[in-house]
């Protein structure tokens, strides 16, 4: 399914084939929508390199999650984060928020790219950033 989350609207949605799974069903799906200008998001089945062309083909930006599925990166990711987080390259942002008895933590940080050799395989790749995230 494709959402346009800030309507709340269910924008298309296509049913994977019996032995498939939805890496096949989302290029097709992406073919139907308009997503010139706009940004598309995926989870990290989602995160693949021809799905990554694809959006960008159709002018649009991607926001990939990576984990393990993606090996390599999710591995070079991680080295990125660990040996340049105290670079003045790296951008950051937290939050705190108490309610509901709960307090909850996020952070996030970003990297350009470049600096690690991302861009190659990965279509217009720009920055990669990670999420922290804390429940008490």
């Amino acid at each position: 399914s494709a959402f346009a989350s800030q309507n709340g609207v269910v924008m298309g949605q296509l049913k994977t084939d019996a032995k498939s799974n939805e890496i096949t069903a989302i290029p097709e799906l992406l073919d139907l929508l308009e997503l010139k200008g706009h940004l598309v998001t995926l989870d990290a089945m989602g995160c693949q390199t021809k799905i990554a062309k694809k959006i960008i083909e159709k002018e649009a930006n991607y926001l990939f999650s990576v984990k393990g599925n993606q090996g390599s990166l999710h591995q070079a990711i991680k080295e990125a984060f660990y040996t340049d987080s105290q670079n003045e390259r790296a951008a950051a942002y937290s939050y705190l928020e108490q309610q509901r008895g709960r307090t909850e933590y996020r952070k996030y940080d970003v990297l350009p790219a470049a600096p690690f050799h991302l861009t190659e395989k990965w279509s217009k790749l720009t920055t990669i950033g990670k999420a922290i995230y804390y429940r008490i």
